[in-house]
């Protein structure tokens, strides 16, 4: 065997094994993303999760070293994938009414479609004793990514000046526990939630609520 067909059969075994790695890092992620969901963070278990895939138990901590990690890892995935999608949504708006409901549609429409990932993050609330759910590194960067762009908005002029903070803060309160009722509910309709609180911040912000 020469030099370059060694090098070519030592490069397509390097890939190989490579494409193996992702794809047995991803049969992990996608077993924890459903055991997370149906038995929540604290009743799953590094068993539970391996369970669901074809792999060895040993496998998994070729990846991960407990179950913290894997469910960082999905966060992080779905966090960041959710931040992009809201941040895109909000820069196509041309009004404080089109930012608002762009924001909202989007978010309760990421999880409508994806429940397994409501269901995952929701798992986590109350860990360690307390109530993360506006806390969590995704939600923190999240909630920065909105209020920089609410000051954006309002120094354009598309939206009134406010308490960037306060309002960010407001947004997002309205936006988690709408959340969790469309999502438990028996019918779940981004839309109509979108509606509902989109006319509910347009009332606040031109100071009454009695108005359409």
């Amino acid at each position: 065997m020469n030099i370059e067909t060694r090098n070519t059969t030592s490069t397509k075994r390097d890939g190989k094994r490579a494409s193996n790695r992702a794809s047995n890092r991803d049969a992990i992620l996608q077993a924890a993303r459903t055991v997370f969901a149906e038995l929540g963070y604290g009743g799953a278990t590094v068993r539970d999760i391996i369970r669901r895939t074809t792999l060895a138990t040993g496998t998994f901590y070729n990846y991960f070293t407990n179950k913290e990690e894997v469910f960082e890892a999905l966060t992080q995935e779905s966090g960041e994938e959710l931040r992009a999608l809201l941040s895109a949504a909000r820069q196509e708006a041309d009004n404080f009414e089109q930012f608002i409901e762009a924001s909202y549609l989007t978010y309760f429409s990421y999880y409508a479609e994806n429940p397994e990932t409501y269901h995952l993050v929701r798992s986590n609330r109350g860990r360690d004793g307390g109530n993360i759910n506006m806390r969590g590194p995704q939600v923190t960067a999240g909630l920065a990514e909105m209020r920089q762009d609410i000051e954006r908005a309002m120094k354009l002029g598309m939206i009134p000046q406010n308490d960037a903070a306060l309002l960010t803060a407001a947004i997002g309160g309205v936006a988690f526990s709408i959340l969790d009722e469309i999502m438990q509910g028996d019918k779940i309709d981004p839309q109509g939630a979108a509606r509902f609180a989109t006319k509910l911040f347009m009332r606040g912000i031109d100071g009454g609520i009695d108005g359409a």
